[in-house]
């Protein structure tokens, strides 16, 4: 038997499935990755675009440069690798998507109960009083959003440089490493904690671990099997064998 039918064997006889996504499986809708040469980053300190006193100290320049990111955002659309995922949680009986990605892609591309770990960049809220943020935030004129019920100056509810992850999220997470049958980790540099740990926790639980990454990480030597292609193109040859094997 060979290691791909392993895999399909395991799928076919699990209860629970969990996949962990990171920014390589955006990156295949255009998006760039922060590691990228000319990537996100690429032009600005972090500091000074994903933190609160980079916000506080130039609230204008980050609004900007995130208008800048909704408008990339908008302007893609889910991947086959995205698609994938969502067939597969329609397929097995338990399935939990985990996300380190703000895009909304996944939801764009059907996922639903999605878990993410870094927030996301279409929700907002007020730094002060925390209430949520519906209204416009591309305003003209380099006027900033502003808090309608107490005026306080309103941010993209994304988890910045320094910032604890949601403390539900990530508990939901692990639980779901914790109880999985099949973990995929897919498109991620494993080397963001918290949720580079997920992958450990779900094997060391008994899970079958399974990386999806054309490029050699720091999970490579702890994946017992190794989809050595982008998720775009691995996951949807994967679920078509699948649907074939289960006939």
């Amino acid at each position: 038997m060979n290691i791909f039918d392993t895999l399909l064997e395991r799928l076919a006889a699990a209860e629970h499935v969990a996949v962990l996504t990171g920014a390589g499986v955006s990156a295949e809708s255009g998006i760039k990755t922060f590691r990228d040469p000319g990537g996100l980053w690429a032009k600005y300190n972090p500091a000074e675009l994903a933190s609160m006193d980079g916000f506080m100290a130039n609230t204008e320049l980050v609004w900007s440069w995130y208008m800048h990111r909704v408008e990339t955002i908008n302007n893609t659309k889910p991947n086959p690798g995205h698609k994938a995922i969502a067939e597969m949680a329609e397929i097995f009986p338990k399935f939990t998507l985990i996300t380190q990605n703000v895009d909304r892609l996944h939801h764009r591309a059907g996922s639903e109960d999605v878990i993410e770990l870094h927030g996301n960049i279409v929700e907002n809220y007020c730094v002060d009083c925390k209430s949520p943020y519906e209204g416009e935030t591309n305003l003209p004129d380099k006027q900033l959003p502003q808090c309608e019920a107490c005026g306080g100056k309103i941010r993209p509810n994304v988890v910045w440089f320094g910032e604890m992850l949601p403390v539900k999220a990530l508990q939901d997470a692990e639980e779901a490493a914790s109880t999985c049958d099949v973990f995929f980790s897919a498109g991620t540099s494993a080397e963001v904690y918290p949720a580079a740990n997920l992958p450990i926790i779900a094997k060391q639980a008994g899970a079958l671990l399974v990386e999806v990454n054309p490029n050699a990480t720091v999970l490579s030597q702890y994946a017992d099997i190794k989809l050595k292609a982008p998720s775009g193109k691995a996951l949807p040859e994967m679920m078509d064998k699948y649907k074939n094997f289960i006939k």
